[in-house]
């Protein structure tokens, strides 16, 4: 059985960090695509965050880069997320996920964790 578990989120204070862990089960990353995704209620969960590639690539959207940073251990099957000089538009619902394609669209993704809030207050 597939297990994907977010921890890690909480109540920051504007220009605060967090970092966001999600650990894997019944899974061999090696060949997965790994990311991180975000879901505001009300509005409809949005493309990838942050996503590391099975060799090792990572890629940022432009929303967070210079703020977020991805990192894998496959040896750990962890997967986490470093978020830096957050804002109140970072508040929302942070999922991690694994998918044997490269994508930023979560419909590619199969696997996914249950969510970790994270509120960042102004």
């Amino acid at each position: 059985q597939v297990q994907l578990v977010e921890s890690g989120g909480g109540l920051v204070q504007f220009g605060g960090s967090l970092t966001l862990s999600c650990k894997v089960s019944g899974l061999n990353l090696g060949g997965y695509a790994l990311a991180w995704f975000r879901q505001v209620p009300g509005k409809e969960r949005e493309g990838a965050l942050c996503i590391s590639n099975s060799d090792g690539t990572t890629w940022i959207d432009d929303s967070v880069k210079g703020r977020f940073t991805i990192a894998r251990d496959n040896a750990k099957n962890t997967v986490s997320l470093q978020m830096l000089s957050l804002k109140p538009e970072d508040t929302a619902v942070y999922y991690c996920a694994a998918s044997w394609l490269y994508s930023v669209y979560a419909k590619d993704y199969d696997y996914w964790g249950q969510g970790t809030q994270v509120t960042v207050s102004s």
